[in-house]
């Protein structure tokens, strides 16, 4: 089987149509959504429609689709997360909102190899920011790879029974690892539609359970055109500026 893996859409959809695009002679046969179809983007209804009719092989919750549809509150959210939230919430047709309502909790498992969570194994909502929180993640998983979001930094980590490192130290993309019998792997495929890790490019992976690899991969999107979406709703003016930061 081979695996389009996407998380961290955030309601951009010129990244999205960018990414499947991209994505679409590549073989893939079904498709793993790792949460955040919402929040912060100009498009929330037409992320959720695009999404829905992709009818993707598993997909989880991630939390701004919690908040985005009134499963939770935005507690906890910065100023411009709540407001883009609740602009978010108020544009959502009952459909999309009922439907990300009904959203299931990661962690899922998806086969022999592969399992999925928006933030951690352990945490739907945690974050994993340095090697302790990697470690403790993958000795969470109940499968040899486990593929999260949350974070929008695309990297790979690895522990075999020797040492435990990095797998995306090289910058060159798209850039493919194999996954090699008694490692443990934990990835994040990077964010479609707001990247953190200083690459404003879009990011997205794909996983060939026949050939034992992920290869991730990063792509150009017009993002003027995506800024211009924000500032025409409304939305608070750093998200559109974040956008060509990769920040």
């Amino acid at each position: 089987m081979r695996y389009l893996v996407i998380s961290d859409i955030h309601a951009n959809l010129e990244a999205y149509e960018t990414v499947m695009a991209e994505a679409a002679p590549l073989g893939c046969e079904q498709v793993l959504v790792l949460g955040d179809l919402v929040g912060y983007g100009a498009d929330p209804n037409a992320i959720c429609d695009r999404v829905r009719a992709l009818a993707p092989h598993a997909l989880i919750r991630g939390n701004h689709d919690k908040v985005g549809s009134g499963v939770e509150s935005p507690e906890g959210f910065n100023a411009v997360a709540r407001s883009a939230i609740r602009w978010t919430y108020d544009q959502l047709s009952p459909g999309n909102r009922e439907w990300l309502a009904a959203l299931p909790a990661g962690p899922m498992i998806v086969d022999d190899l592969i399992e999925i969570c928006h933030g951690t194994p352990f945490d739907e909502d945690a974050y994993v920011f340095d090697d302790l929180d990697a470690l403790r993640a993958m000795h969470s998983a109940r499968r040899p790879l486990c593929l999260f979001g949350h974070t929008h930094v695309q990297v790979g980590h690895y522990l075999s029974k020797e040492q435990f490192g990095l797998s995306t130290a090289d910058d060159e993309r798209p850039l493919t690892i194999t996954l090699e019998d008694g490692n443990r792997y934990l990835f994040n495929p990077g964010s479609v539609g707001q990247p953190r890790d200083g690459d404003p490019r879009a990011g997205f992976a794909t996983v060939d359970t026949a050939a034992r690899e992920i290869t991730i991969y990063r792509v150009e999107y017009p993002i003027a055109q995506a800024q211009a979406r924000i500032l025409e709703e409304g939305l608070p003016e750093v998200l559109a500026q974040r956008l060509a930061l990769g920040r």
